[in-house]
């Protein structure tokens, strides 16, 4: 029976010694008066010609075997090392925990101080709303009783004045339902009155309804939506409100002669509501922006379509707040796609 053969030894594997835990062994012993750079300089060479015929030495095996050196003289040097390194290594991890204390409370600072202007914001916001809310009721009032000729007779041009005022006191007082609406949402959750709500009849509605706008900038609008929709348990009101926000979107930003849809379709048990455009797009590296309240992605002082940049926050806010997620798609120049599921009950 042939004998059992032990398994050479790996060439060039380190030996296990605590010298091997010690970086410029050499420097510290020459600096400890042990030995001389004459004698580091001998023993370096050594341990070259020890590499070239591929043996594995230390220096400090070698400064032994040469008896520049003891034995305790080495392990006490390298005994010495190991410990200041490790008090190095001990006083680096305390700076290192303390630095991230430190950084965790500015942090936390931050973040209060980031929550207290939020807050801040949302009440100066509110605040300034209900004021509006006020005056612009009585403007809107009169300027009703003057284009039906209550407060007397009007000539061609008045009537279309006063048309135009009433126009844009129409979409003042959007903007200042929408703040309201805003920082409610931002100042807590948004609370949900639930129905069961037909879809297609909603969809149908929410379209007829912005039929005018798409009709003046020569868009074709339209719904396009299953005929077996189960019904979903929504809030009726913030979903319709979150849909006409995203076809009022879709008509600003599709240039004349496009085409916005609002797709209602079956999706097992829910409902998938898809609102796509033709429109100029949204730049990929940019999709996250425009759910920032308060951001334009235009935000120059010579911007072509104007808004608070409140629409989308608040959509994604009612969205969320039925237990779905809102995502997009989009290409420059020719199009987006806004898409989200609503349960059934």
């Amino acid at each position: 029976m042939d004998a059992k053969m032990e398994p050479e030894p790996e060439k060039n594997k380190p030996i296990m010694v605590p010298e091997v835990l010690v970086p410029r062994l050499g420097e510290y012993l020459i600096e400890s008066g042990l030995i001389t750079e004459a004698q580091l300089t001998q023993a370096i060479e050594l341990q070259k010609s020890a590499r070239a015929s591929g043996k594995t030495e230390l220096i400090g095996q070698i400064l032994v075997d040469q008896k520049m050196i003891t034995r305790p003289e080495l392990d006490q040097a390298v005994t010495e090392q190991i410990l200041q390194l490790r008090t190095a290594l001990q006083n680096a991890n305390a700076s290192l925990e303390l630095r991230v204390r430190q950084r965790t409370a500015e942090l936390e600072a931050a973040m209060v101080k980031l929550a207290d202007l939020n807050r801040m914001k949302a009440n100066i916001v509110a605040n300034i709303s209900h004021e509006l809310r006020t005056p612009m009721t009585h403007i809107k009032g009169y300027l009703e009783l003057m284009i039906t000729s209550v407060l007397g007779p009007l000539t061609g041009d008045q009537e279309n004045a006063l048309k135009v005022m009433n126009k844009a006191s129409d979409r003042l007082e959007k903007l200042i339902e929408d703040l309201l609406l805003f920082s409610e949402a931002d100042r807590a959750e948004v609370a949900l009155n639930l129905q069961l709500i037909d879809m297609h009849r909603l969809g149908q509605t929410l379209v007829n309804r912005a039929q005018v706008k798409a009709e003046e900038k020569h868009l074709q609008l339209s719904l396009e939506s299953d005929s077996d929709l189960p019904k979903v348990q929504i809030d009726e009101e913030k979903i319709s409100w979150a849909i006409g926000q995203l076809l009022d979107n879709a008509i600003k930003f599709t240039p004349a002669n496009g085409k916005v849809v609002l797709h209602c379709v079956r999706d097992g048990d829910a409902v998938r509501v898809i609102v796509k455009d033709t429109g100029i797009g949204i730049p990929g590296d940019r999709l996250e922006e425009i759910y920032e309240p308060f951001h334009q992605l235009d935000g120059s002082s010579t911007r072509r379509y104007g808004g608070t940049g409140l629409g989308l926050a608040l959509v994604r806010k009612i969205i969320e707040a039925h237990g779905s997620v809102i995502r997009i798609k989009s290409t420059i120049d020719q199009g987006s796609e806004f898409e989200f599921i609503l349960r059934a009950a």
